[in-house]
């Protein structure tokens, strides 16, 4: 090939690529996409677990919500007050005072206590065990499978199967909700948060089952049998039987401790 070839070979290559260089310059300017700073700066202090916790898609999502006004700046349950204080700050207004939350599980039929029907043999999920005759081995069937659902969605390591029933750490639970989403008995709820400072806890009513008397005593030898000695114990106004089971309303309990005293099956009581 001659010079003046590689001469004009080169230059058509350098001149296409300056030319597509000048349109993509072009396109960027005139499709980009305007950056708000004030979504960026409170994205930097979310966690970035986007574990949906705040009830948005993700971090990003729930970024965009706090600057849109459309969710408080103490939003994300992750990164817990921290967070809230910073991005309060960027978005000009008081964090608030978010309460801490935890899940709680409503079961205390353990291995010893709620009795098996039969052995299962199956998919090692709460929604297979369930679907099959009878609803799954345990006798009870509103208590725990024990077969982990929630422990397989929990990025925090929060909860784990002891002893047949799942069990919460509340020091590393950070209230997602994820493992209230996907247990199929709706077991799991969040609770406030009170750590080892707090003197007097308010005790928690650990079981489901909304059958009456016997036929609780039947398949567990903790669960509540709607008796309502408790609600008549309660000088507060702070827990009431529904559906044959007793419910405390946190805001109004003040931690006396008389309900979990008075329960004849002992299934009220402090973690």
């Amino acid at each position: 090939m001659s010079v003046n070839g590689i001469i004009l070979a080169a230059a058509i290559v350098g001149g296409t690529g300056l030319v597509i260089s000048i349109l993509l310059g072009i396109a960027s300017e005139k499709f980009k996409v305007p950056i708000d700073e004030k979504e960026v700066a409170v994205r930097g202090c979310l966690p970035g677990n986007n574990c949906g916790g705040c009830g948005y898609a993700g971090c990003d999502a729930l970024a965009k919500a706090i600057v849109g006004g459309e969710a408080e700046v103490n939003a994300c349950p992750v990164g817990g007050a921290s967070a809230a204080e910073k991005i309060g700050e960027i978005m000009g207004v008081e964090a608030g005072d978010a309460e801490r939350m935890v899940a709680f599980v409503k079961c205390a039929g353990n291995c010893e206590k709620a009795r098996q029907k039969y052995i299962y043999s199956g998919n090692e999920d709460c929604v297979s065990a369930i679907s099959v005759p009878g609803g799954g081995p345990k006798a009870c069937t509103y208590g725990c499978t024990g077969f982990g659902s929630c422990v397989k969605v929990c990025g925090f390591d929060a909860i784990h199967v002891v002893d047949g029933i799942a069990v919460v750490d509340q020091e590393k639970c950070v209230a997602c909700g994820k493992c209230v989403a996907v247990c199929p008995k709706s077991l799991i709820e969040l609770v406030p948060y009170e750590g080892p400072e707090v003197k007097r806890k308010k005790p928690k009513v650990h079981c489901n089952n909304q059958e009456k008397g016997k036929p609780v005593k039947d398949v567990c030898s903790v669960g509540c049998i709607g008796c309502t000695l408790c609600v008549k114990q309660c000088h507060f106004d702070a827990i009431h039987v529904e559906n044959n089971i007793a419910h405390i309303d946190y805001e109004k309990c003040k931690a006396c401790g008389l309900c979990a005293k008075k329960c004849p099956v002992g299934i009220i009581y402090v973690d």
